[in-house]
């Protein structure tokens, strides 16, 4: 059995993937959003409570990397059943400084990775992003854009499952 210490690294944006923003009548296991809700987001009941324990499942070290940065601790994480998480600190300049159409995240996730094989769930992964890791990045990884209408489901679960299987067979 692979390690922990050897598993891909996870990391995992918030708004969009745990957060979906598409209507509320689209996701039968959230509620409509009150007007007002705890920490001042309303769009904090979509959460899936479910969506935590699927995550660790999967057995992989997850990391943050999400604006949200220590609030993802704070807020989501108990909402959905995660332990605390290591944060990918966002430095206060530096974004857009790649090449047009990169994502600001790509290199900090890579240097963050330092060759070990990741995983980067978002729902903001563009072609750009995907062949800046492919030259910039040593070991495998998997960039799975997740609908930011619909959030993580079972397709996107299914897909990071399957490319666990093929990059770290258990």
């Amino acid at each position: 059995m692979t390690s922990a210490a050897e598993r891909p690294l996870l990391f995992l944006d918030v708004d969009g993937p745990l957060i979906p923003f598409g209507s509320p009548a689209g996701h039968p296991r959230a509620d409509p959003a009150p007007a007002s809700s705890p920490q001042g987001n309303p769009l904090l009941p979509r959460l899936d409570p479910g969506l935590g324990p699927r995550l660790l499942a999967l057995g992989c070290p997850l990391v943050w990397a999400t604006t949200w940065m220590e609030e993802a601790n704070e807020v989501v994480a108990p909402r959905i059943g995660l332990p605390r998480l290591p944060v990918l600190p966002w430095p206060d300049a530096g974004a857009g400084d790649g090449p047009r159409g990169l994502h600001w995240k790509t290199p900090l996730l890579v240097e963050w990775a330092d060759g070990r094989p990741f995983i980067w769930v978002d729902d903001e992964i563009s072609g750009m992003d995907r062949q800046w890791v492919a030259a910039a990045h040593p070991g495998p990884a998997l960039l799975h854009h997740v609908d930011p209408a619909e959030g993580l489901r079972d397709a996107d679960f299914h897909a990071v499952a399957e490319w666990l299987g093929v990059v770290t067979p258990r």
